[in-house]
């Protein structure tokens, strides 16, 4: 008779049986409950959580962080004078929310260079202190022997303006000879719905994600987000093409650029808005100081309101001339047929054509009424 040898199916069977009951023996979880289980497997997420939470730290906030705090304010020369009676006066451009530099801006406005001398105000990225920027014309003006100044805000700029010209007016020997607005939004009430919702959202998420002033990945999300329309073709689908254009144009002009403005700077920016002080500001300018006049306030607009879609004008232009307009004010309002929100970059034919013809020859009347009104008093 033939011996008997077991099934090889059989055999493997029980010796799995055996290796998966040794493994339970001798495993991690070995002598613990099923909530113990459930528990040790659960803590894997925070520890995740935990690695990635330090890796966004030390690799994009960290270094970021570090080079911001290197940056400070400063004023670049753009254009001399472009004549003689203008070589006392020096003029200062400010650029608008998520923008550092005003260089490119003043370059496309050479019609500013008959006013004076053209400089360009470079924010500092960790921030806005406009006395120190008003420290800095001050010293730059005396170098140059220029005793008038004059401010021009775009947008958001025209805020930091008016607050600079503030302190130039009252604490400084500097004489504020104007001041042009480009479409700034005189107060929080002045920026449309959607702008002010996203501002004030930004400011939510600076306050409480940790490191959200430095984080580029979160600039990154906010970027693309703002140019969400270009490449959405509905509610649940991306342009894959498109998408990658706006993500190269995001990382080329906001991420990698170190001239970008910081979300911190953009934060403070925004603030500035909030706090409402260019009403305050123009009621001060409104009034002589020190033995100076006041200055006269220039408001530029589209003429249909709508063109512009982040500041209502109307309501900008009806709080300046309560402030300084009216028959005895010094308030002059232009309105453009072509431009959108404070662009002289993509509309510089119009800006300068409304500086030549509109803006400068009102600028030098208020100069000459003042100047005829100190000789007067003086006599």
């Amino acid at each position: 008779m033939w011996p008997e040898y077991p099934n090889p199916s059989t055999v493997a069977e029980v010796d799995d049986r055996r290796r998966r009951a040794r493994l339970r023996e001798t495993g991690l979880a070995h002598g613990c409950g099923r909530a113990q289980l459930i528990v040790l497997r659960g803590s894997v997420i925070p520890l995740i959580v935990v690695v990635l939470f330090a890796l966004y730290l030390s690799v994009d906030v960290a270094p970021e962080r570090a080079r911001l705090a290197r940056t400070e304010p400063s004023v670049l020369p753009i254009a001399g004078p472009s004549e003689p009676q203008a070589s006392d006066t020096a003029v200062f451009d400010l650029v608008g929310l998520g923008v550092l530099d005003a260089t490119q801006t003043a370059r496309a406005l050479p019609s500013l260079s008959r006013l004076g001398s053209v400089w360009a105000v470079r924010y500092d990225n960790a921030g806005i202190d406009t006395k120190v920027i008003a420290d800095l014309i001050v010293k730059v003006t005396s170098a140059a022997k220029a005793p008038n100044v004059i401010l021009a805000g775009h947008s958001m700029g025209g805020v930091i303006a008016l607050e600079i010209a503030e302190h130039l007016h009252i604490e400084s020997t500097r004489r504020v000879v104007g001041v042009i607005l480009d479409c700034t939004p005189v107060d929080l009430h002045a920026v449309r719905a959607e702008s002010r919702d996203q501002g004030e959202n930004l400011l939510r998420w600076t306050g409480w994600v940790p490191g959200a002033r430095e984080s580029r990945l979160l600039r990154m999300m906010v970027e693309l987000y703002a140019r969400h329309e270009r490449f959405t073709g509905g509610r649940y689908w991306i342009r894959g093409d498109r998408f990658f254009a706006a993500l190269s144009e995001v990382m080329r002009d906001k991420i990698l650029n170190t001239d970008a403005a910081s979300n911190g700077l953009i934060e403070a920016q925004f603030k500035a808005i909030v706090a409402g002080g260019a009403v305050d500001d123009l009621r001060t300018l409104a009034a002589p100081a020190n033995g100076k006049p006041r200055p006269a306030i220039v408001y530029i607009r589209p003429r249909d309101a709508y063109r512009d879609p982040i500041v209502d004008v109307e309501y900008s232009h009806r709080a300046l001339v309560e402030r300084v307009g009216g028959v005895d004010g010094t308030l002059l309002v232009v309105t453009t047929r072509n431009t959108r929100h404070a662009n002289p970059i993509q509309q510089p034919e119009e800006y300068n054509t409304v500086i030549e013809r509109q803006i400068v020859p009102f600028i030098r009347l208020v100069q000459r009424e003042a100047a005829a009104s100190n000789s007067a008093a003086g006599r």
